[in-house]
C-alpha cells in the first residue's frame, strides 16, 4: 500500500492506494500541538474502511509521503529555535534592514496604501544575537582579510551565555569561497557540539546577501521543531510495524528523504499547499489539460497555483513569514479565506475573514465552543451542507446554533433575514477568492478562459460554483480526491532534489546581441557539477539512473534590475547556439509577463544563477475505481440559492452512485462522505470516466 498525508489547519487528510489501484480517502480533525495524533486518527479511519487494524495497515505500507505544516506554523507563531547569526563585520544589520522590503512583506495589494499598518516582521534573530566577525572575500572569491578565529570564539561564548540553540553562518561572498564558513562550523563543533548549524554556502549558495542570509537564518530557526516532529512521527510509525520509505513533501514540487529534509527544513515552508498543485499536475496529464488554475480551499486559507503548458510555475525568491527567502518553490498565493473564516459586521458592512476559527474551537456548528459565525455555518444554514451527513455522518453539526449565531452577529445588526445574511457571507468569501484568482491570472498576462479550474480541499467543492463562475474559466474540475487532494499529491509526487549556484555573467548591451559576451563553456561546466551532485543525491535515495530526469534553468534579468526570471534550457550541451535561443526565450517570456514592448535589450543581459532540478520518478499503480452503471437515486432538499436569493428545490445525489457521463443540472448537491459539491443554478455537472466531476455553464454543456 502507498499512503499520503497532509496536515491542514482544520483537518488532517489521508489518501491510501493499494497495488490494485483501489483508493481510500479519509479525514480527521487536526490536533494543534500534537499533530501526530491527527495523523494516526486518519490512519485509524482508513484502516477501519479496509477492515484492518491501524497497525495491520501501517505494516502493509511501503511508501509514506507526508505534507507538513510544521515549518509554516513555526513561522506564523514565531516559536522557532533561539538562533544566533554570524556574519561578516559591517553586515550585521542586513537581516534587519531587509533591503527596505520588510515593511511591505506579505501585505495584500489592496492594503499597501495603509501606511499606519505597515510593520517590520518580528525578528527571527534579535539584534543582540547577530555577531560580526573579521573576514572579507571579494566577488571573485579572493581572500582580502583572513578569518579572525578569536572573533568567532568570542561570538560563540556569547551564544553559550545566551542559551542559543541553533546557529546560522552567512558571510559575504561565501558561495565564491566557502572555506571561512566551513572553518566556523569546525569551531562551533568544538565549542557547541549539540548546536544545529546552517551554512549559507550549503543552504543558499546564490547572489543576494539579504535573501541568502534570511534563508540561512530561517533554516536554523525552523530546524529543531521540524526535525523533532519528523523524527517523532517516523519513530511512531516504525514502532507500529512500518518498514517502508518515509518521504516529506518539499516546496519545490516533490518529496525528499527525511534525512535531507532535516538538513534543509526551510524548503518545507509551503509543503502542504504544494501537494495539491502536484496532485493537480498528475490529474491534468491524465485529462490532457495543459493550463490549470489550482484552488485549495480548506478551513483556514485559500491557496492558488498555476500550471502553464503542463508545468507548475516556480519562483526562486518569495516571501515567507515577512522575510524573503531564496529557495525554489512552487508559486502559491494564499489568502485567509476558508470554511472557518469568521464573518462580522464592521461599520455597517459585512466582512468575512481573514481571521479563522481554525480546528479549535472551529465553526459554531461544530459544537466545540465557537460562538462567532463562519463560512461553514453559512453553508449549513443555506442547506448546502447536510448537518447529519458531515464527514460521512461521523460528526453531527448543529444547524440551529449556526443559525442563531448568524442572526445575532450578522442578520440583526444589518436588519436582514438570516438566509440573506448567510448568502451574503458566502458571496463575499467567493468574491474574495475570485479577486485573488484574477490577480494570479489576468494580473500576470493569462486569460482565465484558457484555463480549467481545479477545486479541492474540504471547502473547495462547496464553493467552486461561485468563485469559478465569477472568474469565467472554461470548466471546473472537482477531482475524485478533492477532499484530500494535497495528500494525494504527497502520495504521487516524484522524488525531487534541487541545486543551484551563482554564476554572474553579462552579455549584450547597446547594439550588441544579448548573447554576445556569454561564456557557453562556463555555463556548461557549472551545470555539469550541479548535475553530478544532484544525481548522487537521488542515488542515495535509491533511485536508479533510468528513473532520473534532469532539468536545467538559468536565472536571468536585464542589467541593473533586481528581479530574475527563471528560463529553462533545452536538453543537450550548452553552446553558442543554445545561448542565442536562451536569450530569445528570455525576451519572449519577459514581454509575456510584463507586456508587449516592455523588454529593453539595449540594457544588456545578466545571468545570475544556474539551477538543476533532479527528478526521481516513483511508480504508483493507476487508480481503478468501480463505477456505478444504474441511474442514481435522486433525493432532494431545500437550498437557499445564494445568487438568486430564494429557496429552491435542489437535487441531491451520492457521488459514489453516479454513473459515467450522468448529467446534473443545478441547483444540485453531490455528497461524498468527506465533502459536498454544490452546483449552482445555470450550471451543469457530469461524471467522467475517472470519477471526477466536471462543471460547465449550462449553455456549454
Amino acid at each position: 500500500m502507498y499512503l499520503g498525508v497532509d496536515i491542514g489547519g482544520t483537518f488532517t487528510d489521508l489518501v491510501l492506494l493499494d497495488e490494485e489501484g483501489q483508493i481510500t480517502v479519509t479525514k480527521a480533525l487536526s490536533t494543534p500541538g500534537m499533530l501526530q495524533d491527527g495523523v494516526f486518527d486518519a490512519i485509524g479511519r482508513a484502516a477501519e474502511t479496509r477492515g484492518l487494524s491501524a497497525d495491520e495497515l501501517i505494516g502493509r505500507v511501503t511508501a509514506f509521503g507526508h505534507g507538513t505544516t510544521q515549518a509554516t506554523n513555526a513561522l506564523i507563531e514565531r516559536d522557532g529555535a533561539r538562533t544566533g547569526l554570524i556574519t561578516t563585520r559591517g553586515f550585521g544589520d542586513t537581516l534587519l534592514l531587509q533591503r527596505l522590503m520588510g515593511f511591505t512583506a506579505g501585505v495584500p495589494v489592496d492594503r499597501l496604501g495603509w501606511y499606519s499598518q505597515r510593520r517590520y516582521p518580528a525578528p527571527i534573530v534579535p539584534r543582540p544575537l547577530i555577531k560580526e566577525v573579521v573576514e572579507r572575500v571579494d566577488q571573485a572569491g579572493n581572500i582580502l582579510v583572513p578569518l579572525d578565529e578569536d572573533d568567532v570564539r568570542a561570538a560563540l561564548a556569547d551564544f553559550i551565555a545566551e542559551d542559543v540553540e541553533t546557529i546560522a553562518v552567512c558571510l559575504l561572498w561565501s558561495f565564491r569561497h566557502p572555506a571561512h564558513e566551513r572553518r566556523i562550523r569546525e569551531i562551533i563543533a568544538e565549542m557547541m557540539p549539540k548546536a544545529y548549524v546552517s551554512l549559507s554556502c550549503d543552504v543558499a549558495p546564490v547572489i543576494g546577501e539579504y535573501e541568502r542570509m534570511a534563508t540561512t537564518a530561517m533554516n536554523s530557526y525552523l530546524a529543531p521543531k521540524v526535525v523533532s516532529y519528523l523524527d517523532q512521527i517516523e519513530g511512531l510509525l516504525r514502532s507500529r510495524g512500518f518498514g517502508g520509505s518515509f518521504s516529506v513533501l518539499n516546496s519545490a514540487g516533490g518529496v525528499m528523504p527525511v534525512a535531507e529534509a532535516a538538513e534543509r527544513p526551510v524548503v518545507l515552508v509551503t509543503s502542504g499547499p504544494t501537494g495539491g498543485v502536484m496532485g493537480s499536475l498528475q490529474l491534468a496529464k491524465e485529462l490532457g489539460l495543459a493550463n490549470v488554475i489550482t484552488t485549495d480551499m480548506g478551513g483556514t486559507s485559500f491557496d492558488v497555483g498555476l500550471i502553464v503548458d503542463g508545468k507548475p510555475l516556480l519562483s526562486t525568491n518569495h516571501e515567507a513569514g515577512g522575510y524573503h527567502i531564496s529557495t525554489p518553490m512552487v508559486e502559491i498565493r494564499a489568502i485567509g479565506a476558508g470554511g472557518g473564516s469568521i464573518a462580522h459586521v464592521e461599520g455597517g458592512l459585512l466582512r468575512v475573514g481573514p481571521e479563522s476559527a481554525g480546528a479549535r474551537p472551529g465553526p459554531v456548528c461544530y459544537g466545540r465552543g465557537g460562538t462567532r459565525p463562519t463560512v461553514t455555518d453559512a453553508d449549513v444554514v443555506l442547506g448546502i451542507i447536510d448537518p447529519s451527513g458531515f464527514l460521512g455522518g461521523k460528526m453531527k453539526l448543529d444547524r440551529d446554533a449556526a443559525r442563531n449565531a448568524i442572526q445575532h452577529h450578522i442578520a440583526d445588526p444589518l436588519g436582514i433575514s438570516v438566509e440573506s445574511a448567510a448568502a451574503g457571507i458566502r458571496r463575499i468569501v467567493d468574491a474574495h477568492m475570485a479577486d485573488t484568482l484574477r490577480e494570479v491570472t489576468i494580473g500576470r498576462g493569462h486569460d482565465p478562459r484558457d484555463f480549467a479550474l481545479f477545486a479541492y480541499g474540504g471547502a473547495g467543492p462547496v464553493h467552486c460554483a461561485g468563485f469559478g463562475a465569477e472568474l469565467g474559466v472554461s470548466k471546473i474540475v472537482v477531482p475524485f480526491t478533492s477532499m484530500a487532494h494535497s495528500a494525494y499529491g504527497a502520495l504521487v509526487s516524484d522524488l525531487n532534489h534541487s541545486a543551484e549556484i551563482s554564476l554572474i555573467m553579462q552579455g549584450g548591451g547597446g547594439a550588441a546581441p544579448l548573447h554576445h559576451g556569454l561564456d557557453a563553456r562556463a555555463v556548461e561546466a557549472g551545470f555539469v557539477d550541479l548535475e553530478k551532485n544532484s544525481r548522487a543525491a537521488l542515488h542515495r535515495a535509491g533511485v536508479p539512473d533510468g528513473d532520473i530526469i534532469l532539468q536545467r534553468s538559468v536565472s536571468m534579468r536585464y542589467r541593473r534590475q533586481t528581479n530574475d526570471l527563471a528560463i529553462e534550457l533545452t536538453p543537450g550541451v550548452v553552446d553558442d547556439e543554445v545561448l542565442v535561443a536562451l536569450t530569445q526565450r528570455f525576451e519572449t517570456t519577459y514581454e509575456t509577463i510584463y507586456g508587449e514592448g516592455a523588454g529593453f535589450s539595449q540594457a544588456g543581459l545578466e545571468i545570475t544563477n544556474l539551477r538543476v532540478e533532479a527528478i526521481g520518478r516513483t511508480h504508483r499503480p493507476a487508480i481503478r475505481l468501480s463505477m456505478a452503471t444504474e441511474p442514481p437515486v435522486r433525493r432532494s432538499r431545500d437550498v437557499f440559492e445564494p445568487i438568486l436569493g430564494r429557496w429552491m428545490d435542489a437535487a441531491v445525489y451520492a457521488w459514489r452512485a453516479l454513473p459515467v457521463d450522468f448529467e446534473i443540472r443545478g441547483p444540485a448537491i453531490v455528497e461524498h462522505p468527506e465533502t459536498a459539491l454544490f452546483i449552482a443554478a445555470g450550471q451543469v455537472a457530469r461524471l467522467d470516466a475517472a470519477s471526477n466531476i466536471i462543471i460547465t455553464p449550462e449553455g456549454e454543456a
